[in-house]
């Protein structure tokens, strides 16, 4: 074990950028299991193997990190890059966390599009779901057993859950709400004086705010860009400017990105099926990286299908990779606009009470996206519930998916009770659904 020596910051300055760069390859190629799985990953590697940094060091940076909109593993990395060699070291972190899984993404959806009318690819995909649900359930457990520590916590999950599922609050409100919360319940208690002290200039680096300036300029340029060339109604148009807004409103990680992205991709531009938001978190979930690069096999959909005639994979390709862009650029704007402040903010614990709240009630986001997927893998037929501010799909319980729950069951079993890892729980999902749909 490589044993460095921390400075009273909790920071190592004795890591050569060579050799971080190759332990963000092998962190990139390693980042299954979804974000639970990643932060976990990381955490082995940078604070147990590579003592990088100190326990309340990477605590505070995955509290901001969930505060942020967008995948809190990959900025996570982004911000630890960072800290450990500034501007460069955050884009090679966050850059090649993303790398090997947007790849094997843009594979897979060229596949799923080439191979989705045979039996094989729907017993596939039948399995790939059940393993979905069963993983989205774990999830859940696991950040709860994490952010929740009091009946407050419980509380705010609990309100964002219903908030969203039977009220469709909006995400940003639910956020600034139980951080306002966390806030002053914590001044009230007079807990919230600033305690901060002077940050070494290690953790100020030079060209942060120049960095972070440009990728604010390079996501602008392709929004107006599109809209000046294209018009407003082009379809990589509206895909640019759809994932752009994700990008701002959507927080809590690809957990909570999927319920919002599945219900406008599905319900309002009608770029893809209920059941093929599934399928492509079950084809990231084989992938490394974040969960959020389902948003490429989005992309990649609806441009494959609608950007001409007819269905093109170059079009689909150029979908994708739009996507992409559009959904991580903010990721790195995000980190070194604020990451410089939040440093200097470490020892605010008014600060830290709210990004606790805001924690918490993200348990309830994620509550509610294994809900929402649950309700659309195992009944295909929704009945909508409109009255007294709610807004609700109801399933008929007659169009139980009786194959789909029985593999959820057995997924869960093999997950829970026997501690199959991903990579293993879903061949075995997908073997069984393969095996099902050609015996049936």
């Amino acid at each position: 074990m490589q044993q460095l020596n921390l400075d009273e910051e909790g920071l190592s300055t004795q890591v050569s950028f060579h050799d971080a760069v190759r332990v963000w390859w092998r962190i990139g190629f390693l980042s299954f299991g979804g974000p639970a799985g990643q932060i976990a990953l990381m955490h082995r590697i940078i604070i147990d193997e590579k003592r990088w940094l100190d326990e309340s060091r990477f605590l505070h940076a995955l509290n901001y990190c969930m505060l942020l909109p967008g995948p809190e593993a990959q900025q996570l990395a982004t911000y630890i890059g960072w800290l450990m060699h500034g501007v460069r070291g955050g884009l090679v972190a966050g850059i090649l966390f993303i790398l090997p899984g947007a790849v094997t993404m843009m594979i897979l959806s060229c596949l799923y599009v080439v191979l989705g009318d045979f039996a094989v690819a729907d017993g596939f995909f039948l399995g790939m779901k059940a393993a979905v649900m069963a993983i989205v359930i774990q999830a859940l457990i696991r950040i709860g057993r994490k952010a929740l520590r009091d009946r407050t916590g419980y509380l705010l999950a609990l309100a964002g859950f219903l908030g969203l599922f039977l009220f469709n609050v909006p995400f940003p409100l639910l956020i600034l709400a139980a951080g306002l919360f966390g806030y002053f319940s914590a001044r009230s208690q007079k807990q919230g004086q600033p305690t901060t002290k002077p940050i070494p200039d290690t953790t100020v680096r030079p060209g942060t705010t120049l960095a972070a300036l440009v990728c604010l300029l390079l996501w602008i340029l392709t929004l107006a860009g599109l809209y000046a060339i294209a018009g407003s109604d082009n379809l990589y148009t509206q895909l640019a400017s759809f994932f752009s807004k994700m990008a701002v409103v959507t927080f809590g990680g690809a957990y909570a990105v999927m319920s919002y992205v599945a219900q406008q991709g599905v319900e309002h531009y009608h770029w893809l099926q209920p059941g093929e938001m599934l399928d492509g978190l079950g084809l990231a979930e084989t992938t490394p990286g974040p969960l959020i690069l389902v948003t490429q096999f989005v992309g990649f959909l609806a441009a494959y299908r609608h950007a001409s005639p007819v269905p093109d994979l170059l079009d689909g390709f150029i979908g994708g990779l739009l996507t992409t862009w559009v959904t991580f650029l903010p990721c790195f704007f995000w980190i070194f606009a604020g990451a410089p402040y939040i440093e200097k903010l470490r020892h605010h614990r008014a600060l830290s009470s709210a990004l606790a709240a805001i924690t918490a009630t993200v348990v309830g986001v994620v509550a509610n996206l294994a809900v929402w997927f649950g309700l659309h893998a195992l009944f295909p037929i929704q009945n909508r519930y409109q009255s007294y501010g709610m807004d609700l799909q109801i399933p008929d319980i007659f169009s139980l998916d009786l194959p789909m729950f029985a593999l959820i069951c057995i997924a869960s079993i093999m997950l829970f009770r026997y501690k199959l890892n991903v990579l293993t729980l879903l061949g075995v999902c997908a073997l069984s659904g393969i095996i099902w749909t050609l015996a049936v």
